[in-house]
């Protein structure tokens, strides 16, 4: 007779891993990232980022602290954290430079992508 229990694990989550090629992250944004996600308690988790319709240009940039990457996510370990991207955000964020500016005006995160064909004035949305 085979045992089952009603306390079944929670599945693992099928993710592939990338390197810096797909994103890297400066060290001024590593240290932010890693702040944020004490603060919020989880220090063993991720930053997502995402590419969603939207903005002035077509397309912006979406950022989310999360537990863990998620099925058919790609995880890059860059800079001491870990960073996860879904496959359709990887096409246009491939090559692209996290970045965090401290300052009054145009402060915050800063994503240098070689793929945007255009963004807006405010940097926050792009074309690709």
């Amino acid at each position: 007779m085979i045992a089952t229990s009603n306390n079944a694990a929670k599945p693992t989550p099928a993710f592939r891993v990338g390197d810096e090629r797909l994103i890297k992250v400066t060290p001024a944004a590593a240290g932010k990232v890693s702040s944020l996600l004490s603060k919020q308690g989880r220090p063993s988790g991720v930053l997502r980022v995402a590419v969603v319709g939207g903005g002035c240009s077509g397309l912006q940039y979406k950022m989310d602290l999360q537990d863990g990457p998620a099925n058919r996510d790609i995880l890059v370990e860059t800079t001491g954290i870990k960073v996860v991207v879904d496959p359709k955000s990887a096409l246009y964020v491939t090559g692209s430079e996290l970045d965090y500016v401290e300052a009054l005006q145009d402060g915050g995160f800063k994503v240098k992508n070689p793929n945007a064909a255009t963004s807006c004035s405010c940097g926050e949305s792009f074309s690709a």
